[in-house]
């Protein structure tokens, strides 16, 4: 993914969706990757942004979201 940048990695699906939705929110495009091993369940999700958008998705994400 060319001009792409990781801002967020998990193990469960459904925190990656919830960061991309806040992000999505924020207006800050953003995709999850899947790159879990479908055959051993083993593997993380990225949440990726456009690369000049890194900044300030860090930012949103570290201010507005915790799943503690």
């Amino acid at each position: 993914m060319k001009g792409w940048s990781k801002v967020y990695k998990t193990h469960l699906q459904y925190q990656a969706e919830i960061v991309k939705a806040v992000l999505l929110d924020n207006d800050l495009p953003a995709v999850v990757v899947d790159k879990k091993d479908s055959n051993y369940g083993i593997g993380y999700y990225e949440v990726h942004v456009a690369a000049d958008s890194v900044l300030q998705a860090i930012k949103i994400i570290q201010d507005d979201i915790s799943f503690e």
